[in-house]
């Protein structure tokens, strides 16, 4: 793999089709592992990271649904309980099933972080020389954050905006208005040719969303 390129791993599961990452630059450097969800999502994840020889440096959730958190506790067994960072407002959901909703599906998921770390709205992050701002792209859940990166124009979206659709609004701590207002605001103004990697479903664009998604058209 080329250095100063950036290299985005998608992993996905069969039940919700949620879509984990890893994010890196360069094979032996520094990684992020975004939103490992369910199997097989956490050994792929492993054995991507293993193959190419990178460093974990952060597990970052966009939201905390269950299918977006399933499988933190195996990859930080693997690689040494390495730091969890997700919006505050979420944080309950890492030991609460009804907060990750996980009671819809099934037995109640929990994790054993007990030390999270905030992902605040306008902080940067860097990553082996690359910077990422966080957005706050909440509604779909309390604290849902988009990353944003300038340099490689591309934003990590979880479940705020899809190809054509937005995220469900009818949880019990949605707020459908708040969703929208948070796209239009951190999200639309970003360049029409930034690539957006959802939380589920393929790429897109800021701009092709400008242009055809309903909801953003015409709201809920």
């Amino acid at each position: 793999m080329s250095e100063n390129e950036l290299h985005i791993y998608i992993v996905n599961d069969p039940s919700f089709m949620e879509n984990g990452a890893v994010i890196h630059t360069r094979d032996g450097g520094p990684c992020w592992i975004i939103d490992p969800g369910l199997p097989p999502q956490a050994p792929d994840i492993i054995r991507y990271v293993r193959e190419h020889h990178l460093v974990p440096e952060k597990i970052i959730l966009t939201h905390g649904h269950a299918d977006h958190i399933a499988g933190v506790d195996e990859v930080r067994g693997a690689f040494a309980q390495i730091a969890v960072h997700m919006a505050k407002e979420e944080w309950d959901a890492l030991s609460d099933p009804m907060a990750n909703l996980s009671t819809m599906f099934g037995p109640g998921l929990y994790t054993s972080v007990t030390d999270p770390k905030d992902l605040t709205p306008g902080e940067d992050l860097t990553l082996d020389g690359t910077t990422w701002q966080v957005l706050d792209t909440s509604g779909h859940s309390p604290g849902g954050r988009s990353l944003y990166c300038a340099q490689h124009k591309v934003v990590i979206v979880g479940d705020a905006l899809f190809l054509g659709s937005v995220g469900r609004v009818d949880f019990h701590h949605s707020d459908g208005q708040r969703l929208l207002n948070n796209i239009r605001e951190h999200l639309l103004t970003l360049p029409d040719d930034t690539r957006v990697y959802p939380g589920h479903g393929p790429q897109t664009t800021i701009g092709e969303e400008k242009r055809q998604n309903p909801y953003i058209i015409g709201g809920f």
